[in-house]
């Protein structure tokens, strides 16, 4: 086969997604710009039409022949690897992916509108994790933590019958179960990432069992018990993905009557990133009928990037905005002349380290100082309570996040052993929390990752090792000041350019110079 043939088939590929990817965007921007249901028909329609593409047999058996040709070019090959990640998937028999898509739509509806009971009255989620953050009552606590599992027993059954099906399509596939299949076609190693987490675990043990207990003695004297009594619903969230407050952290009034677009311009032109055209597309502040969350969206892949935040005079979304806006510098400079397939992040963790990066300088002295004009005094007195603050969120978020994907992980090899023995053992093993006395309950399913965002979780701890990682050779390699153009010019030339045209764990040895270590992450928050 020539690689005429090859460069053909690539070229009309291309042609074909990029004509059917901007709509599926566009309509998406316009359906969370305006809330108006018309746009939200037509991006499920242009998104229907899209996936449509992807499941032409013919196109996928050329995608299997022309990947076993002996003299691709690096180009072809990725953008072969690609198509065939995508295209996989939508290879089932439309009746049983049919099966698959209403037990998903059955669990999604569950979610939307299962009202927990308390005190025999209906309360939302909101209310639970109010009295998780501000009651000193034991006895109100523990419900209102027993309360937001109420969900798990809810869809438990529904739940498994959508693990074994999900494996069943898998096997369908020729791959040996979901998990591995969404590793595979995520180009995720399952080996190399679990490999990183154990390292991580290890060298995260010590540190984790000082900081927490530290926090045990400050929450058993709150409640007036021994620390040996605490239980999951003495923490302030439902999994324990949030560290407790620390006593005298405000940072919010650094940010009163400051100019949040100027902030962040300035922070991105002081490394020779420029995004003012990229913030006059943007969706900036809140309004009725908009999405109140955040995102960044690449609509064309032709320069068309937008923001949509929503933001006040807060460090949260001084954060958000920090953090989409790493995304759309990200995506700005890439190499134009790369094929559309390429003309994108090479894995979802690199653009999210990029956006963690960007995200964390709310927290740095040194951005504080110079962009919100904090003076050093202030910061001062503040400062060991705001470094405490940082360092017990991203380790009781690091330690959560590994213990859903360990758990996440045997789900899907074994989906008949006693999960809800297995889930208390890891959380004890990894997040060091005393079960509750009952642990037959199927606590671990009032998490929606589980039945809506499968195999996605990893990423997002992979995206702070790889931003921690990037940070280190930044300050050691390039400037010890960050807010230098030296550091904006590493960021273009040595990670975005090349967009999806290498690999993640190949992109970040590119740039660093190794793969993708855990010991950054340790190094900069222990």
């Amino acid at each position: 086969m020539s690689s005429h043939k090859v460069e053909e088939f690539l070229y009309n590929q291309n042609y074909s997604i990029q004509n059917l990817y901007k709509p599926v965007l566009f309509n998406h921007w316009m359906a969370a710009t305006t809330g108006n249901k018309e746009w939200s028909d037509k991006h499920e329609q242009a998104l229907k039409e899209y996936f449509a593409h992807f499941a032409d047999q013919e196109a996928y058996e050329k995608v299997i022949a022309f990947k076993k040709e002996q003299h691709l070019t690096q180009l072809q090959s990725r953008q072969l690897d690609d198509l065939y990640n995508k295209m996989v998937k939508n290879q089932l028999d439309q009746g049983e992916l049919a099966k698959t898509l209403e037990l998903e739509k059955n669990i999604s509806h569950v979610f939307n509108t299962y009202r927990p009971i308390l005190s025999g009255k209906q309360v939302t989620n909101n209310d639970l994790l109010s009295i998780l953050k501000n009651s000193n009552q034991n006895e109100e606590r523990k419900e209102a933590w027993l309360a937001s599992k109420q969900i798990g027993k809810k869809i438990e059954q529904d739940l498994l019958k959508l693990i074994h099906k999900r494996n069943e399509d898998a096997r369908a596939l020729g791959y040996g179960n979901f998990y591995e299949m969404s590793f595979s076609t995520r180009e995720l190693d399952t080996n190399t990432v679990f490999e990183i987490f154990k390292l991580l675990k290890n060298l995260s043990d010590e540190p984790f069992r000082i900081m927490k207990e530290e926090i045990d003695e400050e929450r058993a004297k709150i409640f007036g018990i021994k620390k040996e009594e605490l239980r999951p619903w003495h923490y302030v969230d439902p999994f324990f993905q949030e560290a407790p407050p620390v006593s005298g952290v405000d940072v919010d009034q650094f940010y009163v009557g400051k100019d949040l677009e100027k902030v962040v311009l300035n922070t991105f032109k002081s490394m020779g990133l420029d995004i003012d055209d990229i913030l006059l597309k943007s969706d900036l502040y809140p309004r009725e009928n908009k999405n109140p969350f955040g995102f960044c969206t690449n609509i064309d892949r032709e320069g068309d990037i937008r923001v949509l935040v929503n933001i006040d005079e807060s460090v949260y979304w001084a954060t958000a905005l920090l953090h989409e806006f790493g995304h759309a510098a990200y995506f700005k400079y890439i190499d134009q002349t790369l094929p559309f397939m390429l003309r994108f992040h090479s894995h979802s963790l690199t653009t999210e380290a990029i956006a963690l990066f960007f995200g964390r300088l709310t927290k740095n002295v040194e951005w504080q100082k110079r962009f919100l004009a904090v003076k050093e005094e202030k910061l001062m007195d503040k400062l060991p309570a705001i470094e405490k603050m940082l360092q017990r969120q991203m380790l009781v978020s690091a330690r959560w996040m590994m213990t859903f994907s360990f758990f996440e992980k045997e789900l899907y090899e074994n989906p008949d052993q006693d999960l809800n023995q297995l889930w208390w053992e890891m959380v004890k093993d990894i997040q060091y929390i005393n079960p509750p006395e009952d642990t037959s309950y199927p606590d671990w399913a009032s998490k929606m990752h589980f039945s809506l965002a499968p195999a996605t979780y990893q990423e997002y701890l992979l995206g702070e090792l790889m931003a921690s990682q990037l940070q280190n050779y930044m300050e050691t390699n390039i400037s010890s000041e960050l807010f230098k153009p030296e550091v904006g010019t590493f960021l273009k030339d040595d990670f975005f350019l090349y967009g999806a045209s290498l690999q993640w764990n190949d992109k970040i040895k590119n740039a660093t110079g190794e793969y993708l270590n855990p010991v950054y992450f340790i190094k900069q928050f222990f």
